[in-house]
């Protein structure tokens, strides 16, 4: 019998999309033939490094999800879990239905479907040696602060700067620890990274080498599209 811990994926895919000014659900728009959750689902189904998937959705789309596994035949294991009103409230729903035997958690945007084998498995190595660690790649524009949307309040030092990304990945039990703190504050988080502040956790910078655009507005369909096309 293996009792040597495992690894599980956690893609958030329960989010409504409004910025995508549609009624079609972003992660079912179709791209290369299939719909997008399907191709950020495959990429988790055929890493080595990942042992089970669990998928946090709408509640009412259990059939459409389990009809994209039948149809992509994903042999890999995985679960279902209804998603909450905040990103927070998906994720530790998720973190709920992870197997005991995973020590190691990678939570993913499923509006991310061109996220590298390489970048999971470095964020999976970095979080096993330092407990929490992010995709980020470093800010190339100078950036502004305007406290009131319309004069600059302050210059930024551009080479402190990243956009963090996902996937986001921890040992379980720091980000348990994290999330837990942040209800017990009456916290809103609006990535997994912050809630580490909250326990004093560092997290360490992984940095994305190819592109790993998340699906949010209209225009972003052609460019993931253009992108896959290169793949």
């Amino acid at each position: 019998m293996n009792n040597q811990p495992t690894t599980t994926a956690i893609i958030v895919a329960a989010g409504r999309g409004t910025r995508m000014a549609s009624h079609e659900n972003k992660l079912f728009i179709k791209i290369h033939g299939r719909p997008v959750i399907a191709h950020t689902w495959a990429i988790f189904n055929n890493h080595p490094e990942i042992d089970h998937i669990v998928l946090v959705i709408n509640n009412t789309l259990h059939d459409a999800f389990n009809d994209i596994a039948a149809i992509a035949g994903f042999k890999k294991s995985f679960s279902l879990v209804q998603g909450g009103n905040e990103r927070q409230d998906s994720v530790w729903s998720g973190l709920n239905t992870v197997p005991e035997s995973s020590d190691t958690v990678v939570i993913h945007d499923g509006a991310r479907p061109l996220v590298s084998n390489t970048l999971i498995s470095d964020t999976i190595h970095a979080a096993k040696t330092f407990g929490a660690a992010v995709a980020a790649q470093p800010v190339p524009d100078t950036i502004k602060e305007s406290t009131d949307g319309n004069f600059i309040s302050r210059h930024l030092e551009r080479n402190t700067l990243w956009a963090v990304q996902t996937p986001q990945t921890f040992k379980i039990t720091i980000i348990k620890q994290a999330l837990s703190k942040v209800f017990e504050s009456g916290l809103s988080v609006t990535d997994d990274t912050a809630a580490c502040a909250l326990i004093d956790q560092q997290v360490k910078l992984v940095e994305s080498q190819s592109p790993n655009p998340k699906l949010t507005r209209p225009q972003d369909v052609e460019y993931i599209t253009s992108l896959l096309n290169e793949r």
